[in-house]
């Protein structure tokens, strides 16, 4: 059983390491076709009176976002160039690392962004519920609430950057979703090992806070590496996945919520794979990252439905005195 885990676990980090190895290779602006038609629409809208004209006709929620006379060339282009590879029959290229999207209204990836919104109310959601039934003598209710926060500004950050991609917005969503993966080792640190002994889930914080600072660091001052962001999540994952479900196969006859817990991270780790369809978006709108996205949005529910039963199983073994398993 536990062979065929980790066998399946190297098997979807080697997916994941093949489908980022072109992350960033674009056959749509690449093509002189689309290449000249931004050249020429910027050097004829905007400057001058022609630019004044596009800034004083611009929508506030436009210009608030950062949408430049440049950027709008890019997008009408972008449909031109998209347009002539179907007339020849040709299949849908990407664009600067991304497929074409029709925008809504200030919007870059409409469905991306409203899943990840749902997917941060759905935890802000939780964790009220959580914080309404777990009285904060529990155990893990401090960890909890902070791995709930740190949660949440990842999920703001995705509905940011997928608004408005922009070098800063882009940034931001890798690092913190980067940061929850790493949290949510540490929630399982103290859950397994710190509660007994919380010398080791501090030492361990430490080395995940200095492994968070040198990821970021090396993609931000060294190379931003597609590649190998793609392969650091996925083999943080992979540990998290692991060391989880090892706790749960060590409680499941002991916890009667243990398979929340399974179904969870087996779930979350399952449903990544939806990124290895990458299929040009239904509709110009919906792709296969905004379905992953979409698709995670009920598992904040039974997560947290097993942190509560968890969290208050704690509360009432320490108020006994039995041995925390």
């Amino acid at each position: 059983h536990a062979q065929s885990v980790i066998y399946s676990a190297l098997a979807i980090v080697a997916l994941l390491l093949l489908s980022a190895t072109a992350v960033n290779a674009s056959q749509g602006d690449k093509e002189p076709v689309y290449q000249d038609c931004v050249t020429q629409c910027v050097r004829t809208n905007c400057t001058g009176a022609r630019l004044r004209g596009f800034q004083s006709t611009q929508a506030p929620y436009m210009a608030l976002t950062g949408w430049t006379c440049r950027d709008d060339c890019r997008y009408q282009c972008m449909w031109q160039t998209v347009g002539l590879y179907q007339a020849e029959g040709y299949s849908i290229p990407q664009f600067h690392g991304k497929w074409p999207f029709a925008r809504f209204l200030c919007f870059e990836e409409p469905a991306s962004a409203l899943a990840s919104l749902l997917n941060g109310l759905a935890c802000l959601l939780m964790l009220l519920r959580y914080r309404s039934s777990v009285p904060h003598q529990s155990p893990m209710y401090y960890t909890i609430t902070a791995f709930s926060l740190v949660s949440l500004n990842a999920w703001f950050w995705s509905t940011v950057f997928h608004t408005r991609d922009t070098y800063l917005t882009e940034k931001m969503d890798y690092f913190c979703a980067s940061a929850v993966i790493l949290y949510s080792i540490y929630l399982c640190c103290v859950r397994t090992l710190g509660l007994k002994r919380p010398g080791v889930s501090s030492m361990v914080g430490v080395l995940l806070i200095l492994a968070f600072t040198s990821h970021v660091s090396y993609l931000t001052f060294v190379s931003f590496d597609y590649g190998y962001n793609m392969a650091a999540n996925a083999t943080i994952g992979i540990v998290n996945l692991l060391w989880w479900l090892c706790w749960c196969w060590q409680n499941r006859r002991t916890l009667p919520y243990w398979w929340k817990c399974g179904v969870v991270v087996v779930l979350l780790h399952g449903l990544a794979l939806l990124e290895l369809l990458d299929f040009p978006p239904l509709f110009w709108v919906l792709d296969a990252h905004a379905v992953w996205h979409l698709s995670t949005v009920p598992v904040h529910f039974l997560f947290y439905s097993f942190l509560i039963d968890d969290s208050l199983h704690l509360l009432n073994t320490e108020k006994t005195g039995v041995k925390l398993e």
